[in-house]
């Protein structure tokens, strides 16, 4: 088929050519190319009955149901965007970006119906919260109140129709606007990589307020294929599903791999349909690769990306993987995908550095985001006037080609495939009376790829209760954000600016170690 422009000729464009065949499967629903479709075209309807305009937000809090996916393709036809939330955030913070996002129309679901109660207040932009799923479904309601709109927004290939958070450095998420070009180029690009087309079956388990949900399952919308969604990555039930349900595709995070290899059982299932398993978003401890390596052989590919470029920008394919002889590889992070170039450059001065020479990850492709959502600043300094984006993230490129990210350059701290940024915790911890200094780094976990640790001094004349500290800030921020431990120090190391030396705390539990982003 000739590459559409944007995802309201995709969905035209299977359901005219493969209207009966299987689109989405939810449990025990299942929804055929046309009849997604027209429940798409009735949620356009409700939008717009709703008084959504172009540009308007809408916001999404709930576990995975294919609902999530109706809407942002529904956004796409209206020209409105989904800000689609991070269900693990603590209260505050969920208040921050539905905020942030101004979004108009609140879909919950009904884990956090309770959640949203005790905070719509604060909710002063949301007009009306509908509930998705439970005793007290109206999502089913507000679909059926409406007959399909088929009129579509003539949408610019640089609108935005998808806004997913990403941690900021000053301590709140940003919303990266996902467009239209950005997702087409990135659907398109890797359902070549991935052999990925209408006869495939793929396996949707990752949270759809990351990019390896909502990104994956779009993904598998421009392919054609057949989407089966789980509510959450629950590591037995995704190995049930592999074999039961013959899955051809899937995406996992580390964290959750590491778990399957624990179940018991995991090896004697049959997972022959699968041809292509994806891992990325955090680092793979060596333990694990192997494990998995055995439970899965010829199929793995490590991705490495970003939210701000719509999703994966590089990989590393099976051979790689299997080739003993290039084992070293397995600690990189591939070669760029189709259309995505990748550069190291200078973090001070952005001049590109020579081939093996660590510096800054810079990225340019046609799936970057339009920019931050109200964050002009922001945007300016990740985007370069020619499109570079600035990744924050440290590494380099070998002789081959081959991308190796070792290190943070914002510090950042990627935790079971969940992007962590200190200064969130720390404005928090810093609050504390007990507190007056305060440093949040990574360390290794064999679990995770790496935790939060807090290095605090205590203020003058109190005495720092760990564990009252680490309930407080459980309060104020999610809990997998939250430092798993805390050391008192005297003082910490800082530069003649007073900079913190965060280098120097992390570098006792980082010896003998490489350090690895995918």
């Amino acid at each position: 088929m000739t590459t559409p422009a944007d995802f309201n000729a995709i969905l035209a464009h299977w359901e005219s050519t493969r209207p009966d065949a299987p689109a989405v499967s939810f449990g025990t629903s299942n929804w055929t190319w046309a009849e997604l479709a027209r429940r798409v075209r009735r949620n356009a309807a409700a939008q717009r009955a709703a008084g959504l305009a172009p540009g308007d937000r809408i916001a999404v809090l709930d576990l995975n149901h294919p609902s999530c996916l109706e809407l942002t393709l529904a956004c796409a036809q209206v020209g409105t965007a989904n800000a689609v939330v991070n269900f693990r955030l603590a209260p505050p913070e969920i208040v921050y970006v539905i905020n942030d996002a101004k979004a108009r129309l609140l879909f919950v679901g009904p884990e956090f119906a309770g959640a949203v109660d005790k905070i719509r207040a604060q909710l002063p932009a949301v007009e009306r919260v509908i509930h998705i799923g439970g005793a007290n479904d109206e999502y089913e309601a507000w679909l059926a109140a409406q007959e399909p709109d088929t009129h579509i927004h003539a949408a610019d290939a640089g609108d935005c129709f998808l806004q997913l958070y990403t941690s900021g450095t000053t301590g709140f998420p940003k919303g990266a606007m996902l467009t239209h070009r950005g997702m087409v180029a990135h659907s398109r690009s890797l359902a070549d990589e991935q052999d990925m087309g209408p006869e495939s079956r793929v396996q949707v388990a990752m949270p759809l307020f990351h990019v390896g949900g909502t990104s994956y399952s779009l993904l598998a919308i421009s392919a054609g294929a057949h989407i089966l969604m789980m509510r959450l990555p629950d590591p037995a039930a995704a190995l049930a599903m592999l074999e039961a349900e013959r899955i051809t595709h899937t995406f996992y995070v580390p964290a959750l791999m590491a778990a399957m290899n624990q179940v018991p059982g995991a090896a004697e299932r049959d997972y022959s349909a699968l041809k292509s398993l994806c891992y990325g978003a955090s680092p793979m401890p060596l333990p694990v690769m192997r494990a998995s390596l055995k439970l899965f052989p010829g199929i793995m590919q490590q991705v490495y990306g970003m939210t701000e470029q719509s999703g994966v920008v590089s990989t590393l394919g099976p051979s790689d993987h299997a080739d003993p002889a290039v084992a070293h590889r397995l600690v990189s992070a591939g070669k760029p995908i189709q259309g995505v170039e990748i550069e190291i450059r200078d973090p001070i001065d952005g001049a590109p550095v020579a081939t093996g020479q660590p510096g800054e990850i810079w990225v340019r492709s046609e799936q970057i985001m339009r920019g931050y959502w109200g964050k002009p600043e922001a945007t300016a300094a990740a985007i370069t006037a020619d499109g570079w984006l600035r990744s924050g993230d440290g590494g380099h490129i070998d002789a081959d080609g081959y991308v190796y990210v070792t290190d943070r350059i914002k510090d950042m701290i990627i935790s079971g495939g969940e992007n962590i940024y200190p200064a969130e915790i720390e404005r928090v911890l810093a609050e504390h009376p007990s507190v007056a200094d305060v440093a949040v780094i990574g360390v290794p976990d064999e679990r995770w790829g790496e935790v939060p640790k807090a290095v605090v001094v205590a203020a003058p004349g109190a005495a720092v209760d760990v564990e009252q500290l680490l309930a407080y800030c459980r309060e104020h921020v999610a809990a997998f954000k939250c430092p798993k431990t805390v050391d008192v120090v005297d003082a910490l190391p800082r530069n003649p600016t007073g900079k913190v030396l965060k280098k120097d705390l992390r570098k006792p539990y980082w010896e003998g170690r490489e350090r690895q982003v995918v």
